[in-house]
Formats: structure tokens, sequence, C-alpha cells
């Protein structure tokens, strides 16, 4: 890590964040969210509040995560709830859009009603380079984002992190489940929870960095590429497949791609 510019970043963040006077911090409990809460927490307080989002197609550890950690920093910290929306049932090119629009506008909402003026979300420097539909509708609803306007990469993010001992440092990247799930697709319920299991199993595997992509009654996994043959030499596939179809899934496939992230995504497409 380049310590003096990853340390003046982050004293920059400080600095922003303090002037802020309050905040509210749009919190999943991963690393950049996590990262950003530490930072607001620091210098601002009991002046901050995170609030979680919680849907169906938020895997409950995730709640569970972001509960635990405010819980051990001593922050104020809000859990709410939501329902999946009709117009994204069917898991439109869009969703990430109207999903945003709609769950950071119930942030928004309970941050006004505590007085706090300013709702912050963890998008970083890299973010920006990345297809990322909802970055339309934080600017729509001016959601501010003091990593990416500080410069934070997502590896002066981890490195730091690592630093100020956060549980955070080397959690792999999270996506909600309707990542799992192709475009103009039904969303179901029971199918969630059954990705939800499949990736827990995973993890528990040893494989925490991987996706199981839902297609109907294929599950068509991806890991990374340096585990692919392991994966395959280990004998993994013997315990994976008999647990896959106790969840529901007639085939087990595993992308030789390897993991990817958004690998349903059409980026030639505008999301708006």
């Amino acid at each position: 890590m380049n310590v003096p510019e990853a340390e003046t970043k982050y004293n920059r963040l400080l600095v922003s964040l303090e002037k802020l006077e309050s905040a509210a911090v749009a919190f999943s409990g991963g690393v950049d969210s996590t990262f950003l809460l530490a930072a607001a927490g620091k210098v601002l307080g009991d002046k901050v509040l995170a609030l979680t989002i919680k849907t169906p197609y938020i895997p409950d550890r995730e709640l569970e995560d972001a509960r635990n950690f405010c819980t051990e920093h001593s922050l104020r910290h809000r859990i709410i709830h939501t329902e999946i929306l009709k117009v994204i049932m069917n898991n439109p090119v869009n969703r990430c859009y109207l999903c945003k629009k709609h769950v950071f506008s119930l942030m928004k909402s309970e941050a006004a009603r505590e007085g706090i003026h300013h709702l912050l979300d963890g998008t970083n420097a890299d973010d920006a380079k990345d297809y990322r539909p909802g970055k339309a509708a934080l600017k729509e609803l001016r959601i501010e984002s003091p990593l990416l306007e500080n410069g934070l990469t997502k590896k002066d993010i981890r490195d730091l992190s690592r630093r100020l001992g956060l549980v955070t440092a080397d959690k792999p990247s999270y996506a909600c489940l309707l990542t799992r799930l192709p475009h103009n697709y039904e969303v179901k319920t029971d199918e969630l929870r059954r990705i939800e299991k499949a990736e827990l199993y995973l993890a528990s595997l040893g494989y925490s960095a991987s996706r199981v992509r839902n297609h109907g009654n294929i599950a068509r996994i991806e890991i990374e590429r340096e585990s692919i043959r392991d994966f395959i030499d280990s004998g993994t596939a013997a315990k994976i497949v008999p647990y896959f179809r106790s969840l529901g899934y007639e085939f087990v496939t595993l992308d030789l791609e390897g993991y990817r992230t958004g690998s349903f995504n059409k980026p030639q497409i505008n999301s708006q």
C-alpha cells in the first residue's frame, strides 16, 4: 500500500465527514460501507446513524453482519424492512436503478425524521469505472459518496480496513441475490432462499468468493478461476451435487470462465 497516499485520502475523508456534523450511512455490512461507517463513527460519534435495508433478496447473514458490527462498535443502527417492488418482480434490466431509487428514498426519509440531512453511501473510486446502473438513482436523490469524492479505491479501503482492524478487510465482495437471476426472469422468494443456502454451503467448503447463478432447475456455479482445478480434483463436486439437488436443482454445472461480477449484465443497454 502506498501508505502516505492512502492515509492522506483517509485523513481528507475524516475532515469531510466531520464537517457534516451529522449523517446517516447506507450500511450493508460490506467492505465499503463498513469502512465508511467506521470513519463516520470516529468523527461524528452518536451523530451518525447506520441504516440497513432488509428485503427478501438480501441474505440474512448480511443483516447479521451489519447488526453485529454496530453492536460491537456502539453505533446507532436501524433496520428498514421492505418487500420486493412489483416493478422488479420480473427482474428487468433496469432493476438496480428501480431498487436503489426505492430503498434510498426509504433511507432518506428515515434520516430526515431524525433531522439528518446527509445520507452517505459506500461507492468508491473504482466503482466509477464499472457498469453500475443504480448510480443514476443515487445522483437523482443527491446521495453523497465520500469514498468516491476523496478518491479511495477498493485496495485503499481494504488496506486501511486491515490497519484499522475491521473484520471486513478481507470480506469477499457481495451483491444482492437478484443478480443471481437472469434478466426478465420471475423473482420467486423460494428460489432466492435456495440460492442463499447454496452459496452458504459453498462458503462452508472454502469457496466464499462464489456465486450460484440460478437458471430455473439449473445451478451455474462461479468460483475464482484459480480454484477451479482444486474444485474438480478434490472431489468437492461429489458433496455439492446431492446437496444442491436436495435444494431443488436438477442440474449442477461449473462455469469454466470462473467468478466474475455482473455476469448477467448487459452494459450496452441503457438502464433507464
